[in-house]
């Protein structure tokens, strides 16, 4: 699986179609997907960065959006909750999903120099882990993998 964070691509291709993604998602399971739910998404997939609730309520607040925190992060936890976007425990900030819909345990590849932020996905119940957890007879229900690097930008 490629790291989209870190990889060339259609840019502008990529924000329409996960928007997309998400607004069918709300739509088949009649979740209300308003224009700052959108528009929080979207800020978080414009550049494969993570954003704290701050940076994101500053970002709203030149584009006219109220300005109380509230606003941010109610959009944050619907994002979060309804699996279109995650939390990035080390930075406290948030990342778009990149597979929205799907059930998984994201991984995160963190760059030190640009703060890029990569997602990909882990197999907690394979390797090591898995089978600790198999033995000591734990079922693993969350993990959080977030690597910190140097990117190749």
């Amino acid at each position: 699986m490629k790291a989209v964070g870190f990889s060339k691509h259609d840019h502008a291709a990529c924000i329409a179609e996960q928007v997309a993604m998400a607004e069918d998602h709300c739509a088949e399971r009649r979740l209300q997907f308003t224009p700052v739910r959108r528009r929080v998404l979207e800020i978080l997939l414009e550049d494969h960065k993570a954003l704290g609730a701050y940076q994101i309520l500053d970002r709203l607040k030149d584009e006219g959006w109220a300005a109380q925190p509230p606003l941010a992060y109610r959009a944050l936890d619907f994002l979060v909750t309804y699996g279109f976007a995650h939390k990035v425990e080390r930075l406290n900030a948030y990342v778009a999903c990149l597979h929205p819909g799907e059930t998984h345990f994201p991984a995160f590849m963190i760059c030190r120099v640009c703060d890029s932020v990569a997602e990909t996905v882990s197999a907690p119940s394979k390797g090591l882990l898995g089978a600790a957890a198999r033995a000591a007879g734990f079922r693993i229900e969350q993990t959080v993998v977030e690597a910190i690097g140097v990117c190749p930008d």
